[in-house]
């Protein structure tokens, strides 16, 4: 684990076990898609989690049920399964990683942390503008149990994260896996 996500997770355990419903915003860069969730969703809590302090330094300013946490994603989920806490959704907006053939190991669907992530439960959604990143990953899960896990063409409506902005103006398709893993 990386030295700065332990004790940031410990820094964040009150606020996250106050929230009768808590939301998971993974990989979330400036912290902008935190916000946009954060006012979405006003009676959960909403987490940010991105390990680039340089990125977070960058957050708009947050509602009160917002707060972001700079942690290695694969330490972050393993703490969050440990600790048990009720995700109610968990996003996954990001918009083309690693997409060199070589990289697949690097993508989530095939990182070792993949089993933790889906035992965390609750609501998951991935958005990317790589359609293979979302055939993977729609796969990946199909291939775990989860055979109801739906691919879409996310339609042209308020992005939410940055990426999803400037891919939409660019005229790329924006794709979404959403998967329930109660």
């Amino acid at each position: 684990m990386r030295a700065f996500s332990v004790p940031a997770f410990r820094q964040i355990t009150p606020f996250a076990e106050s929230a009768s419903r808590l939301i998971i915003d993974a990989g979330c860069g400036t912290g902008h898609s935190t916000r946009a969730l954060a006012l979405a969703y006003p009676l959960a809590h909403v987490i940010g989690v991105d390990q680039s302090a340089e990125r977070l330094s960058r957050a708009p300013e947050l509602p009160d049920n917002a707060c972001l946490l700079r942690a290695e994603l694969a330490d972050f989920w393993r703490l969050l399964q440990a600790a048990g806490w009720p995700v109610e959704h968990h996003y996954l907006f990001y918009p083309n990683p690693w997409p060199k053939p070589a990289h697949l190991k690097r993508r989530w669907h095939a990182h070792p942390v993949f089993p933790c992530l889906l035992a965390i439960g609750g609501r998951l959604e991935l958005r990317t503008n790589f359609s293979l990143y979302a055939r993977e990953f729609q796969q990946a899960l199909h291939y775990s149990g989860h055979a109801d896990a739906s691919l879409l063409q996310l339609p042209a409506e308020e992005p939410v994260s940055p990426f999803e902005s400037k891919y939409r103006d660019s005229g790329h398709p924006l794709y979404q896996v959403i998967v329930d893993l109660s």
